[in-house]
């Protein structure tokens, strides 16, 4: 059945340089021609597809509203693999918003969240995982997010699962060709090359399964709780990673009583920090709130910064606070005040190598050091390339289920069950690979990979 021609603002909603709209769908070109006045005798459609044309948008009126640059392209040379629009406007909501109600009027409907990449994927333009980078790359929050999200769009990923696959299919051809043709003298592989090819991509889906840790990092984020007695300089910690003043200093204690977050990019991860109130006993039930909710920040994160000002003692209860930390994530120790004369640290015995960095807030030195820190607690895999990260909890479970399967079927191999019995395991595997690319995904998965995305998307 032919799609209908969708359109959408593809831009935030606020002024900016430039907006744009977008269309998608059998009339693409015809409805942009209609809401378009080239500065010229030509009509858009008489220009070349993917050529930049200069002219006027004209709302449903036929009244012009903006001078803008359109270009059109045919299917299945484009993104969607349909015919396609674009107008490149002046950033002006209003604009935009006429812009769009012209393309209503000649026939266009709105578009549907993610329903220009989800076209993309069913023309065959790119796969499911490709498609779910098309979202990360959106929302990357770090350099390397954003690296990992480009190589998964050109199909590092899908290139990877696609060898697994190929060679499952290789040991269901031969087992078919055994089973349909018994009388036939076709040489069966000696089982120990048989097993040695399903380890093999057993190994293969091991590594892919170790990279999740990873690729949720990169896309979702290390929660890292700030924690450490009143007035140890985590607010001003806080602040000084972030660059501006989100959280309130004062030299009173006990001035942060609820949590406070801020997204920044530590050693090439997404992180979200967390100032949390000063740990202390307290007879106040506000200030006990906000120590309930450090504790609870503590608990859920995966990173701790354990504070210290390294300008008083060393106390028996921040070395209680430190030896908790460290019972629960990996931890860094961060000596602040840096730029007063430090005092003495009876109470601490640790590691040689257990990550501790010296900074001043105030003056903004040592925080390079503190990168490296968080750097070296989560290292990247240099042996995995960008683009050959799961990233989601839908990816982790597809691949777990091929490698359940692959280790039955060698497990099968080696108990020398029929080759029946151990094309069934090797069919499950495959199919759960297909889940990865969508070659076999049910509909109401692809329903909510695509409703997380924006609409121009």
């Amino acid at each position: 059945m032919e799609r209908d021609t969708i359109a959408a603002i593809s831009t935030a909603p606020v002024p900016s340089a430039i907006g744009i709209l977008r269309l998608s769908g059998p009339r693409a070109a015809e409805i942009a021609q209609k809401c378009f006045k080239p500065l010229g005798h030509k009509g858009l459609t008489d220009y070349p597809v993917r050529y930049l044309v200069y002219g006027d948008l004209l709302d449903s009126g036929g009244q012009p509203i903006d001078r803008v640059l359109c270009t059109y392209s045919r299917g299945p040379a484009s993104y969607t693999g349909e015919d396609t629009a674009e107008f490149q406007c002046h950033g002006s909501p209003m604009v935009l918003s006429l812009g769009l109600e012209a393309l209503f009027a000649q026939g266009a409907r709105q578009a549907g969240p993610g329903e220009f990449t989800r076209r993309a994927f069913l023309n065959g333009k790119l796969d499911l995982a490709q498609a779910e980078a098309v979202g990360d790359l959106l929302e990357a929050r770090s350099r390397e997010g954003a690296r990992h999200a480009a190589g998964q769009l050109t199909g590092a990923l899908s290139r990877k699962i696609g060898d697994i696959y190929s060679a499952l299919v290789d040991v269901m051809a031969h087992f078919h060709a055994v089973l349909d043709y018994p009388d036939e003298d076709i040489d069966p592989f000696r089982m120990e090359e048989l097993s040695e090819l399903l380890e093999q991509q057993a190994g293969e889906l091991r590594r892919l399964l170790a990279s999740c840790r990873r690729g949720k990092q990169l896309t979702q984020g290390v929660p890292c709780a700030i924690v450490g007695r009143p007035n140890a300089g985590k607010s001003s910690l806080l602040n000084a990673l972030a660059g501006y003043e989100r959280a309130i200093v004062t030299d009173v204690p006990g001035t942060t009583r609820d949590t406070v977050e801020v997204n920044v990019e530590l050693g090439g991860l997404p992180v979200r920090l967390i100032d949390t109130a000063g740990l202390r006993d307290s007879d106040d039930p506000v200030e006990q709130l906000g120590v309930a909710r450090s504790r609870a920040a503590m608990e859920s994160s995966m990173l701790l910064m354990v504070v210290c000002d390294g300008s008083v003692p060393f106390t028996r209860e921040d070395a209680a606070l430190l030896e908790q930390a460290m019972a629960l994530a990996p931890t860094i120790l961060v000596w602040s005040k840096s730029d007063l004369p430090s005092a003495p640290a009876p109470f601490l015995n640790l590691p040689e190598e257990f990550p501790a960095v010296s900074l001043s807030a105030q003056e903004g030195t040592g925080l390079e050091a503190l990168e490296e820190a968080v750097a070296a607690l989560f290292p990247r895999d240099q042996e995995a390339p960008y683009g050959q990260l799961l990233t989601n909890q839908r990816q982790e479970e597809a691949a777990r289920r091929a490698l359940e399967a692959v280790v039955r079927a060698r497990e099968a191999l080696e108990a020398g069950v029929t080759p029946d019995a151990l094309l069934t395991d090797a069919e499950e595997a495959l199919a759960a690979l297909g889940e990865l690319t969508g070659q076999s995904v049910r509909e109401d998965v692809t329903d909510r990979i695509f409703s997380k995305f924006c609409v121009g998307k």
